[in-house]
């Protein structure tokens, strides 16, 4: 799975132009996949004026000789915005971040302690706009199964792995709907026994095993 992953992204990614994109450059650029075609596709959606607000997250691909996993954060329930919720290491880009790839390295090592030296980055998916205004660069990285967790408790409740063959199992992407202010909107779920993936995170997850699978249009 390793090699498999690795030459899709080749193609993919090649060069790491997406993972190395500046955030200047994100905020000014509209993304095609987003919050917009997937949780309000209703007609009265408004999409953020630009720029938008650049960050970057990490989908970590931990390489157990068992099966590859993915590892994920629970974030404290004490933050203001997306308390409990389960999200990938990452978070706003920085002045001094000269691309995206560097703000995901970076965040993972401050939220989880891993240092960038077990980590092998591969690329990067397309930007994620969510109805927030941010512009998500999801940067993919192997990471070796031999790394410490030191979890920054004033961000991070918890860090947790996922099997990578459940998350590329497309029938456990669920659609579901809410009425939120009167209007119906729609999210991903990845339901599993403790942790529930949803929001942006579930998306970008979704387009991940969609690219893998090669179901990706």
């Amino acid at each position: 799975m390793r090699q498999r992953i690795t030459e899709i992204f080749k193609n993919y990614d090649p060069d790491l132009l997406r993972a190395r994109q500046p955030a200047e450059f994100r905020s000014m650029r509209r993304p095609v996949d987003g919050d917009l075609n997937i949780y309000r596709p209703d007609e009265d959606y408004h999409a953020s004026e630009l720029p938008l607000k650049p960050a970057a997250v990490l989908i970590p691909l931990v390489d157990h000789r068992d099966g590859m996993t993915v590892l994920l954060t629970k974030r404290a329930q004490h933050l203001k915005t997306h308390s409990g919720q389960v999200s990938f290491p990452g978070g706003r880009c920085e002045p001094e971040d000269a691309d995206a790839m560097t703000t995901a390295l970076r965040e993972t090592e401050e939220e989880v302690g891993i240092d960038r030296s077990h980590m092998k980055v591969l690329g990067a998916m397309e930007d994620y706009e969510t109805v927030t205004g941010y512009v998500i660069t999801p940067v993919v990285a192997i990471l070796q199964p031999e790394f410490i967790l030191n979890v920054d408790e004033g961000e991070v409740e918890e860090a947790f792995e996922l099997p990578l063959d459940y998350i590329l199992d497309e029938s456990n992407h669920e659609l579901q709907s809410r009425v939120w202010d009167e209007k119906k909107r729609y999210f991903y779920v990845l339901m599993n026994e403790k942790h529930n993936v949803w929001g942006a995170t579930a998306a970008m997850l979704v387009r991940f095993a969609r690219l893998i699978n090669g179901s990706l249009r």
